[in-house]
């Protein structure tokens, strides 16, 4: 087990690299391994943009996979969570296009709202309209405020996982955020 001293320390990435070349070779239970010690932030991240626990194991499930068979292409120039993070945003941009195409022919084959749809509670609503509006923005600028406020990475860590200068990050960043309370003006004071 990984403990906060050894992420402290750099000896996390040492490990990373030592286990990556043990899934290399073909060792199912290395390769687990990484799936045990990224799942939980991949999965947090994916709920973060996709909005729904089901499209993020989807999400996760896909990015692992992808993982796996990039795993020869894996240099070590970027930390294996930079990596990992890189090939979710990517999985979860696919995903997102996927579930916009299927949304509209739902919404074609169909124009009402079922009589016995649920109603929400007013907390359920807030937190439906915050997702909403994360869904509303670009998808560069959801990126960016996903990875800083959902994930706590700094700038240059989000510059790192997005490929963009630290500049770029910012500005985005403050896009992002003006676009946010646009918004979600009515729940700002």
């Amino acid at each position: 087990m990984t403990t906060q001293a050894d992420r402290e320390s750099g000896d996390l990435a040492s490990n990373d690299l030592e286990t990556v070349a043990k899934a290399r070779q073909g060792d199912s239970a290395a390769f687990h391994e990484l799936v045990d010690r990224y799942g939980a932030y991949l999965f947090g991240l994916a709920v973060s943009l996709a909005g729904n626990a089901a499209d993020a194991e989807d999400i996760v499930q896909e990015t692992f996979a992808g993982a796996f068979r990039g795993l020869v292409a894996f240099r070590g120039r970027a930390s294996l969570k930079t990596w990992l993070t890189q090939i979710l945003l990517r999985q979860a941009a696919v995903h997102r296009r996927g579930r916009r195409r299927f949304l509209s022919f739902l919404a074609a084959r169909s124009s009402s709202v079922p009589e016995h749809a649920p109603s929400a509670s007013p907390s359920s609503d807030a937190r439906m309209d915050v997702a909403a509006a994360l869904d509303a923005l670009s998808l560069e600028h959801r990126q960016v405020v996903v990875l800083r406020e959902f994930q706590g990475l700094s700038y240059e860590e989000i510059a790192e996982v997005l490929s963009v200068p630290q500049g770029t990050v910012e500005s985005r960043l403050f896009r992002a955020r003006r676009a946010l309370q646009e918004l979600l003006r009515g729940y700002l004071v």
